[in-house]
């Protein structure tokens, strides 16, 4: 995927986090993990897992709350 490519993915995916007033983030460097917090408790009620290995996770009234991108390292 060149440059252009992931500008254009970021832009499209800006609208979404902007509604959150912070986005706390922690890579993991050791195993390429990335995660991303969007509120605070962060306490998931239910997650699922994606085909490109992202895991979702959600409060208990179905709002995304975080996402951890496995492998993010090599993405």
């Amino acid at each position: 995927m060149g440059t252009l490519e992931r500008i254009k993915e970021v832009k499209d995916i800006l609208p979404y986090f902007m509604k959150y007033k912070s986005i706390r983030s922690n890579y993991d460097k050791e195993t390429g993990t990335l995660y991303m917090q969007f509120s605070k408790p962060n306490y998931a009620s239910n997650s699922e897992m994606t085909d490109d290995d992202i895991i979702i996770r959600y409060n208990e009234e179905g709002d995304i709350i975080g996402i951890t991108i496995l492998n993010a390292s090599t993405r």
